[in-house]
């Protein structure tokens, strides 16, 4: 396309922006009211994914040797441990360093468990993490089966039920992004649509003179994308600035659990590229679809 055309397109679709004032008006509305809904679910699915991802990364599987295992069987363990493919970290805890954290964990009462240094109680432990968190109940089975091991804990039954809340969650959320996104299409569509049956005339003329549909298109094709531009900065506003409040309000009381809030930067640059890019798609794609019929003259 010459450089000359493009730049009629741009003023083509200025204008008329400008001349259909309402309807524009109506439009962008439109895309404001469902990227401010969109947006706000997006935040809310970001931010638990987020958390479910550090949930499901802190799940690790407490391998419990044998008491009267040797220090070259428990290297013949480990070994065999870290060959499993699905495992990708194995870490060694002595007794006394499993003792030292129960007594940490339990603070001031703690001090009680140290009667226990002199004769500890506790066994050598491997903590092995796994590549995948959903591998978890496969290596456990795995490991559960090899010499030298006592028992193997992590947390069964109740693992299984975080897995199975963080996929359901998860699928909820996308499918209530991806309804609101087609009501959001149908909405803008029909709205654009009324605005475009104002000038069917005027493509009506345009194709009798010889107009391709390419050169018609363009300057709807460049309002929808305007449109959905226009639409979009509102809700980005509004997210952000509310998303900044709550950050400085709530993380602090968060910090170093898991459900800590995503960092307002880059959050705040995702966010704005995310709802952009669907405010543009959205309102380049109901032009394009309400356009589409009044080309065939």
């Amino acid at each position: 396309m010459k450089l000359n055309t493009l730049r009629r397109h741009f003023r083509e679709s200025s204008k008329n922006l400008g001349r259909n004032g309402w309807m524009t008006f109506a439009s962008v509305s439109a895309v404001t009211v469902t990227l401010l809904l969109v947006g706000v679910f997006l935040v809310i699915m970001m931010n638990l994914n987020s958390m479910a991802t550090s949930l499901e990364k802190d799940v690790r599987i407490s391998v419990l040797t044998d008491l009267t295992s040797t220090k070259e069987q428990q290297d013949a363990l480990k070994a065999q441990i870290v060959n499993i493919p699905e495992v990708s970290e194995v870490t060694f805890s002595s007794k006394e360093q499993e003792l030292e954290e129960m007594i940490e964990s339990f603070g001031e009462d703690g001090k009680v468990f140290q009667l226990y240094e002199q004769s500890n109680p506790l066994r050598d432990v491997f903590v092995v993490k796994t590549k995948k968190p959903q591998d978890i109940m496969k290596v456990s089975d795995q490991i559960e089966k090899m010499e030298y091991v006592y028992s193997v804990n992590y947390g069964k039954g109740k693992v299984e039920k975080i897995f199975s809340t963080v996929g359901v969650s998860r699928n909820v959320g996308i499918g209530l992004i991806i309804g609101l996104l087609f009501t959001a299409m149908f909405l803008i569509s029909n709205t654009i649509k009324i605005t475009i049956f104002a000038r069917q005339r005027e493509i009506e003329i345009m194709k009798l003179v010889g107009a391709t549909n390419a050169f018609i298109r363009w300057p709807f094709f460049l309002e929808g994308l305007f449109l959905g531009i226009l639409g979009s900065i509102i809700p980005i506003g509004i997210i952000l600035g509310f998303y900044n409040f709550l950050y400085d309000l709530i993380q602090p009381q968060l910090s170093g659990t898991f459900l800590e809030l995503l960092p307002f930067n880059p959050f705040a640059f995702q966010v704005t590229g995310l709802l952009l890019l669907i405010g543009a798609f959205i309102g380049v794609w109901g032009s394009l679809m309400s356009v589409r019929k009044f080309l065939k003259v």
